[in-house]
């Protein structure tokens, strides 16, 4: 998997979507600390209001920036956006209303909603071998993984030295040397056929020509149902851990943060084993077993909970997350083959832009669910009601796909798997 780093272009922008991580999972600290310092005891309120505004900055943005930067050189993009995210980092340290957070954070995921559709619709014109794109998949999921795993540890280091406000300085830092490193580097010139017909649209036929991409292209339509799945039991996850290891078993803050990482870890061992996997194994049996995987530890979660001590519930409900883990990396990371094999080299940057923005439609669904379930119906309940949502999902797409795969789309034509551009 490491090999694609040789690849000189890649291995810059792989160092620039790190930076750029690293710089993310600080802020996400950092965040928390300023809410508190505003707002006290009604942080978590605060907090959990600047989530939903990320997702909906996530949601409806990313389809509207797609659009608005279709004639714009992909590199000058990304180098744009980070310097806004750049700028909004550097300016959070001097909030000091409830309200400005909340734009503030509006405008950062905004520019994030049209840096990262645009650093995933360069890759597979930097690395045209299958295998070398593969592994960039691999290595972009890992890279999230351990964002959620080490910028916590780097934030928590850096608070011994410095003020926490500082945090976001170094948010900053990383996302100027992300922008650095893209100015570094040189892109593939798109062919003369990868223009797509998105230019010539007026603008709101391009904002909407991702969304109609995938609900019209047959190898991408299980795509959506699978988004579903992943987020069912990922919403679950992340929001009922702190109160199954604090409420239901008793436990402290660091039995928190040992499920997270147990969940991390079934997701970075799927991302190691997955460019192989795919060598031998199509997407639609390694994804729909992925999406099958999670279903049922969301289903056997009650069994856990129900276990005759707490070292044994919480060993279960540990493996349960790592196969969440194993199962959510499994369905996620092969999408982006699926976009470069069905869709037309001018249409993946509102493919994946539409793929950005329908996957966090579902967390955005998902997430306010599982804490209202929680509340009123109890955990094992919950578990049982996202788990029926994530079966439905699965069953869905697995209906939905086609047993051939596409062709590989080309602009103006309309190839199997794919629509009139």
């Amino acid at each position: 998997m490491l090999q694609v780093l040789t690849h000189p272009v890649y291995r810059r922008l792989f160092l620039a979507q790190v930076v750029a991580l690293a710089g993310t999972g600080l802020a996400t600290v950092a965040l928390g600390l300023l809410a508190y310092d505003l707002a006290g005891a009604e942080a978590g309120q605060v907090l959990g209001t600047a989530l939903a505004v990320k997702m909906v900055a996530y949601v409806f943005v990313a389809p509207l920036a797609a659009a608005a930067v279709v004639r714009l050189p992909r590199r000058s993009v990304m180098i744009g956006s980070d310097v806004v995210r750049l700028l909004v980092a550097v300016s959070l340290p001097f909030v000091g209303e409830v309200w400005q957070v909340y734009v503030l954070v509006f405008v950062l995921q905004a520019a994030s909603a049209t840096f990262t559709p645009t650093f995933q619709s360069v890759i597979p014109d930097v690395l045209d071998d299958e295998e070398d794109y593969t592994a960039a998949l691999s290595l972009s999921r890992l890279a999230y993984d351990l964002e959620a795993v080490l910028s916590p540890v780097l934030a928590a280091g850096l608070l011994l030295v410095v003020p926490s406000s500082t945090l976001f300085f170094g948010t900053a830092a990383g996302f100027g040397a992300s922008a650095l490193l893209v100015a570094a580097t040189v892109l593939p010139r798109r062919g003369a056929d990868a223009d797509g017909a998105g230019p010539q649209m007026p603008f709101g036929e391009r904002a909407r020509h991702g969304i109609r991409l995938f609900v019209r292209t047959p190898a991408l339509r299980p795509v959506l149902a699978l988004n579903m799945a992943v987020a069912a039991a990922g919403a679950f996850v992340i929001v009922q851990t702190v109160v199954i290891a604090r409420s239901a078993f008793g436990q402290g803050e660091d039995v928190v943060a040992l499920l997270l990482a147990a969940n991390g870890a079934g997701s970075m061992t799927a991302a190691f084993a997955l460019p192989r996997l795919l060598r031998r194994r199509p997407e639609r049996l390694v994804m729909l077993t992925g999406a099958a995987a999670l279903t049922v530890a969301t289903a056997v979660v009650p069994l856990a909970l129900a276990a005759p001590s707490p070292v044994a519930g919480l060993t279960a409900v540990a493996a349960l997350w790592v196969l969440v883990g194993l199962g959510w990396a499994s369905v996620e990371t092969p999408v982006g083959r699926i976009v470069r094999r069905t869709v037309a080299p001018g249409d993946r940057p509102a493919a994946f832009a539409a793929h950005f923005a329908l996957l966090h439609a579902c967390w955005l669904l998902t997430y306010p669910l599982a804490g209202l379930l929680g509340v009123g119906l109890g955990l094992s309940s919950t578990a049982l009601v996202l788990a029926a949502l994530a079966a439905a999902a699965t069953t869905t797409a697995a209906l939905l796909w086609p047993r051939r795969p596409g062709r590989p789309a080309t602009t103006g034509t309309t190839a199997r798997g794919t629509v009139p551009s």
